[in-house]
């Protein structure tokens, strides 16, 4: 090797002729940009933040003029969603029993399998197949919901109303069978992130007293990634909830409250499907115009409060975010 070659491999990482010591130049230049970078920051967070705040404000105003005609009694006990007849019927009871209808059907399908598929990814499967899989799952959530609509109304619906004897297809099934589908990504993905984040140390410890693989996974991993997993069902929960085009196509749009109420053979209404099917045919400042604001209100408030108790399940799943909310309050 050289004399070139030797100083060009010892070249220091570090330019040693960078004096150590700033001007008073330089100093203010760095205080400045880095003054500038935060507030650019801090804007763009804000803006975030306003624009929430802003669309709330929004949905509210339009809606407040409908609850001071209407009342919130009225509004949330009448079962009939007639706008169009002589005397107009807002009533919320059977959009919300629908779109309960369809999420609780989905996540009572979704959420064994997508705890279940999760367990089977992170401590089941090798490492090479587990890259195969997870891709695969989440790939589902990008398929667009118009498509899954299209199955549901042309593949779905006819099958059911053969095989399983339905007086129609578009029905509390099958909307829920989709949705189930549709929420599995949400599931799977954070629910095998946090029992992959347990920790290989839990595992050789439950190993080395004796349990066999299946005991450790049921009184192990998933008590220990029960934060996490929790966070998974509601977010799943919320993915079904502001679902809009699936339960439009499929769900019937029938404002009923089906009788029995275990038949999932009958059409409903859900909220979101009531909004996007109306919304083109109203006037604007008309008693229906506020109506619909009003369902869009309680959407917003429940999906802020399911995000709120996500983010602290998710919160809690995190121990180094756990830790610090202990300190800070003072524990």
């Amino acid at each position: 090797m050289n004399e070139n070659e030797l100083n060009h491999v010892l070249q220091p990482a570090v330019d040693l002729y960078r004096p150590l010591l700033l001007t008073h130049k330089e100093d203010l230049k760095a205080f400045i940009s880095s003054y500038l970078g935060r507030a650019a920051l801090f804007i763009i967070t804000c803006t975030s933040v306003l624009s929430v705040l802003l669309i709330f404000l929004f949905v509210a105003r339009e809606a407040l003029p409908f609850f001071r005609k209407s009342g919130l009694i009225e509004f949330f006990t009448s079962t009939g969603w007639y706008p169009q007849h002589e005397t107009p019927e807002f009533g919320m009871l059977a959009l919300i029993a629908g779109s309960a209808y369809v999420t609780v059907t989905a996540m009572i399908i979704s959420v064994p399998v997508g705890i279940l598929a999760a367990v089977f990814i992170s401590d089941i499967v090798s490492f090479r197949i587990r890259t195969f899989i997870k891709p695969i799952i989440e790939i589902l959530a990008a398929i667009p919901s118009v498509a899954y609509g299209f199955f549901a109304v042309l593949v779905l619906a006819p099958w059911m109303q053969k095989s399983l004897g339905f007086s129609t297809g578009t029905n509390a099934l099958n909307a829920s069978l989709i949705l189930s589908v549709m929420a599995l990504p949400t599931i799977v993905s954070m629910a095998e992130d946090s029992i992959s984040a347990v920790g290989r140390n839990l595992r050789e410890a439950s190993y080395a007293l004796g349990a066999t693989r299946m005991e450790t996974i049921l009184t192990v991993i998933i008590p220990a990634a029960r934060s996490g997993i929790i966070a998974a069902v509601v977010l799943g929960i919320m993915r079904a909830v502001g679902e809009t085009m699936v339960v439009w196509m499929a769900s019937g749009n029938a404002s009923q409250i089906p009788h029995p109420w275990w038949d999932l053979s009958q059409s409903v209404r859900t909220m979101t499907a009531t909004i996007a099917g109306d919304m083109g045919e109203t006037v604007k400042g008309s008693d229906h115009y506020q109506a619909l604001f009003a369902v869009g209100l309680l959407l917003l408030v429940l999906n802020f409060f399911l995000n709120t108790v996500s983010g602290y399940f998710l919160a809690s799943a995190n121990p180094f975010r756990a830790k610090s909310r202990e300190r800070s309050s003072g524990k």
